[in-house]
């Protein structure tokens, strides 16, 4: 793949975007938690900028008479949460010229971001074939997170996508965050059983949909040879003409359909996003009007 980089401009981007939250992040995600607590414990984890309402008792003087702006000082909470963000790995989230990938990896960013910036605890899964594979456990707070956030880019997108078969052996805890499952969800593969696991473990779930825009509005006419990109054994030459993109969109919409509508009888949340799009629309346009972010 054209090797999506996590680098300074990329960060800086991300946290201009929570920057313009700071001020709301209480129940930055939805689901139980309406607030978020420090200080039941004594561990240090992390600074934020002092706000109005802030505890002054957990104001950092130090750092004030160095850089002469306020910090609080944040500390792990007995109840903190645990994000686990889970992106399929298969073969088909490579196609399209934004890649899916891409798109996969920088909302995994985004999220993982937000996160730490709640001092939640992320991990973060690539799924490949039936298999769960952690590329990144427990991460707390921004030093952290900028020290493994790299990780991702060594994530090989290839072959098959059994979303169930891979997540349904594993611990997924309970009650304890928001579960996020990043996919184009082309498949003919069960990802109804993992959905049904997450929600009945009470983890507040998002199932995140990517499709590049070949897929959302393909262009192709004409006599075109297909190839199944997870599995190449599979071809079809087909003749595109008007009636057979007519009943490409129809399955198309019933794809997302059955994945939001499934996901959404369960009471988890739908997000559908294009490969293109950036993380500005993804953040402001979706993901708030999702409720996800609050």
């Amino acid at each position: 793949m054209s090797r999506f980089v996590i680098n300074e401009e990329f960060l800086q981007q991300i946290e201009t975007l929570q920057m313009l939250l700071k001020n709301n992040v209480a129940g930055m995600f939805g689901g139980n938690r309406k607030s978020r607590s420090y200080g039941s414990s004594c561990e240090f984890t992390d600074y934020r900028d002092y706000t109005g309402g802030d505890d002054t008792t957990k104001i950092d003087w130090n750092a004030y008479a160095r850089f002469d702006k306020l910090y609080t000082k944040l500390y792990l909470d007995e109840r903190q949460m645990h994000t686990k963000i889970y992106i399929d790995a298969s073969r088909s989230m490579e196609y399209g010229d934004a890649k899916k990938a891409e798109q996969a990896l920088k909302i995994a960013s985004l999220i993982a971001y937000l996160s730490v910036c709640e001092m939640d605890k992320v991990s973060i899964f690539v799924i490949k074939n039936n298999e769960l594979h952690e590329i990144i456990r427990g991460m707390v707070g921004k030093e952290a997170y900028l020290t493994s956030i790299s990780k991702l880019e060594d994530i090989v997108f290839d072959g098959d996508s059994y979303i169930s078969d891979a997540i349904l052996p594993t611990n997924v805890g309970y009650g304890d965050g928001l579960s996020v499952l990043i996919s184009d969800f082309l498949t003919d593969n069960d990802y109804e059983a993992a959905i049904d696991l997450f929600c009945d473990k009470k983890r507040d779930l998002l199932c995140m949909q990517v499709l590049s825009k070949e897929e959302l509005n393909p262009l192709v006419r004409g006599k075109v040879h297909f190839f199944d990109s997870e599995n190449v054994s599979r071809t079809y030459k087909k003749n595109i003409d008007r009636d057979i993109a007519k009943a490409y969109k129809s399955a198309l919409e019933y794809v997302t359909n059955k994945v939001k509508n499934y996901a959404l009888a369960r009471g988890a949340s739908y997000m559908l996003t294009s490969a293109e799009a950036s993380l500005g629309e993804i953040f402001f346009e979706k993901l708030v009007n999702t409720e996800v972010v609050k």
